[in-house]
């Protein structure tokens, strides 16, 4: 086997970091990692050393406009769907949905919606955006108190998708594994879950980082868009019509009269999403193959998964951390 196909992606690994990044990591809190040897607790949220790297170059350096559009989500929380909904609606004008040749059809929504500290701030990266229109899409997983702070000052818009913390802790625990030598080396289920009820989990603990984007958005709700994943899967023409009116795109009665809300949420649907070419056999350069970001998508799988133990041990959790926050999880 070749190295690529025994070790996690480059990004994951902890060789070839700076000397700046290996000083700060002996200072940090690390624990088992939930794909490489350990995960470090750097601004108060868990991750792998070189995404801290990436992290530290993207604050320092990334100039936010007013016009940008960010989407933010913790990870395995039906990022990659809301990416190919996001870039569809705000390019419907420059790529026509009814179009042949739409890029979503060809690209992975990941490429089309890139990651900041992902895919221009790691590994030392100079990143270039001089390819992007406006209004510039790119998503992220930071926690909101680790945004570049021109994000935070500017008018820049968020879009933050929360799924239950169920789901979520079963899609990131089959993800991980999948990425782990090839099955190799995988996590049991019950060592992850309990790091992940201590808040140990990839830009967790989960609920620090959807109560914080939960109360930025009813402070600012001009700012920050609270999506949830179990509404855009019931009523989907609804949260993407909310979705149009807060990024200030709303569908004209014509659109809607032509099927254009249809047909994005038809393209984009993560069934039809799955078959494409591009998302059965396509790879990035680190690695990862495209099909590792379409396993179900279906809400209530992680009663396949859990014990009554699980159920209640982390209902008491959440029960206890969202209190009084007005936020309220669909388990169905």
């Amino acid at each position: 086997m070749t190295t690529s196909e025994t070790s996690p992606p480059k990004y994951l690994q902890e060789n070839g970091l700076s000397e700046d990044c290996k000083k700060l990591l002996s200072i940090l809190p690390k624990e088992k990692g939930w794909i490489g040897s350990y995960i470090y607790n750097y601004q108060g949220y868990w991750t792998s050393p070189r995404l801290i790297q990436g992290a530290l170059a993207c604050q320092q350096q990334f100039q936010a406009q007013d016009s940008d559009i960010i989407l933010v989500t913790t990870p395995k929380s039906g990022t990659t769907w809301l990416k190919s909904l996001l870039f569809a609606l705000v390019n419907r004008t420059k790529y026509p949905i009814f179009e042949q040749n739409h890029p979503l059809l060809f690209n992975n929504p990941h490429d089309l919606v890139p990651f900041l500290e992902f895919k221009f701030y790691v590994d030392g990266h100079v990143p270039d955006f001089s390819s992007f229109t406006s209004p510039r899409l790119l998503s992220t997983h930071f926690p909101f108190a680790s945004l570049p702070k021109s994000i935070q000052d500017s008018t820049t818009k968020l879009v933050y998708l929360c799924r239950n913390p169920r789901d979520t802790f079963i899609s990131m625990w089959h993800f991980t594994n999948n990425l782990r030598l090839h099955h190799k080396d995988t996590n049991s289920i019950e060592e992850m879950f309990d790091l992940y009820c201590k808040g140990v989990s990839l830009y967790g603990p989960f609920w620090n980082h959807v109560l914080d984007y939960w109360k930025r958005s009813i402070e600012n709700p001009n700012k920050v868009l609270f999506l949830m994943y179990e509404e855009l899967k019931e009523q989907p023409k609804i949260q993407l019509k909310r979705l149009a009116e807060f990024l200030e795109c709303p569908f004209s009665i014509e659109e809607e009269n032509c099927g254009v809300v249809d047909e994005i949420l038809r393209m984009c649907n993560f069934d039809n999403m799955r078959k494409l070419e591009v998302n059965k056999n396509g790879k990035w350069s680190t690695g990862e193959e495209h099909k590792l970001f379409f396993r179900r998508g279906e809400v209530g799988d992680w009663k396949n998964y859990f014990t009554t133990e699980m159920c209640e041990k982390l209902n008491h959790i959440i029960e206890q951390k969202f209190q009084g926050s007005g936020l309220r999880f669909l388990y169905i």
